[in-house]
């Protein structure tokens, strides 16, 4: 019954920001991890980062790591991340993913997963 849907991908220079959104509905109770997970052309899709729904506890990968940030808001059921100081390595089709498992950075304990969203960065 949970469905996610990205939203705010878009064109951007190298340097800037973009704030994706990941909507969801349907309840929470199965919820233990909301991730973003991105795939560029010819190349497997990779952890971007995650949030514990409860608690907020957060994880990220060592390549966004001081320039991603990953948020809540848990009345609007929503998760976003906003991306800062863009580099053209980040051009990527970005999804979120919902986890009912432990494994935060395992791309196989998410089941649920969104329809994607373009993020294209120019250098």
């Amino acid at each position: 019954q949970v469905h996610l849907a990205e939203s705010g991908g878009g064109l951007v220079q190298a340097g800037g920001s973009l704030r994706l959104s990941c909507a969801a509905s349907g309840g929470t109770s199965g919820r233990y991890y909301m991730g973003w997970f991105r795939q560029a052309p010819g190349k497997e899709r990779g952890f971007v980062g995650a949030v514990r729904w409860r608690g907020g506890n957060t994880y990220y990968a060592d390549s966004v790591k001081g320039r991603f940030t990953i948020s809540r808001d848990l009345a609007k059921n929503t998760m976003y991340l906003q991306m800062d100081s863009l580099k053209p390595e980040d051009t990527a089709v970005y999804y979120c993913a919902q986890s009912g498992d432990i494994l935060a950075t395992m791309e196989r304990s998410y089941s649920i997963w969104g329809q994607g969203t373009q993020v294209t960065v120019s250098a």
